[in-house]
């Protein structure tokens, strides 16, 4: 095993639910549990970072900035499509794990640092919404702790497509990471 994908809130909320990306995620599902079969095939490690928020949490910074979404015990919270009935046939795999993340990066407050730096990867892979929030922070984080990072584009979708195109930009030129162009992988 050496290196990670980690799936980023790839739920029915952040799909067709209350803080819906729409069409554009709608048609990242095939990549997304492409890349997630393969991943599993090749015995890397798999994390599925999933925002996670309590009702009426007016505390959250978020709560300001977006309507509630991805809130604790709601179908909202499942992933969307065939990528939850795939992460229930996996999820027993010691190579998967589910991890909550209360914050846009997958890294803030969580062990996923830890997690992976006990199984010696340095490499991540980065599939999921939204490239320009969640994925960026993530990208982020990882560039700054040293990890080495790919997203792959047929793989990640946002609401808005100037953000999209922004984010992976800044994460090949500032990031130093590699975007894996749709049609490349």
């Amino acid at each position: 095993m050496t290196k990670a994908l980690i799936n980023i809130d790839y739920t029915r909320d952040f799909v067709d639910g209350a803080l819906p990306v729409g069409e554009p995620a709608i048609q990242i599902e095939k990549a997304i549990l492409e890349r997630t079969k393969k991943a599993f095939d090749q015995n890397d490690y798999i994390v599925f970072a999933i925002d996670l928020h309590d009702k009426e949490d007016h505390y959250h910074p978020e709560s300001s900035l977006f309507p509630e979404h991805n809130i604790r015990n709601t179908q909202g919270r499942e992933l969307y499509g065939q990528l939850r009935a795939y992460f229930q046939e996996v999820e027993q795999s010691k190579n998967v794990i589910w991890i909550d993340k209360t914050r846009y990066s997958a890294f803030a407050g969580t062990n996923l640092d830890m997690k992976l730096r006990e199984r010696n990867i340095r490499e991540i892979e980065l599939v999921g919404v939204c490239t320009d929030i969640c994925i960026l922070h993530t990208a982020i984080d990882a560039y700054n702790l040293g990890y080495s990072i790919t997203v792959y584009e047929a793989a990640a979708a946002s609401f808005n497509p100037k953000g999209h195109e922004y984010a992976l930009e800044h994460i090949q030129n500032v990031l130093n990471g590699t975007v894996v162009k749709r049609g490349e992988a």
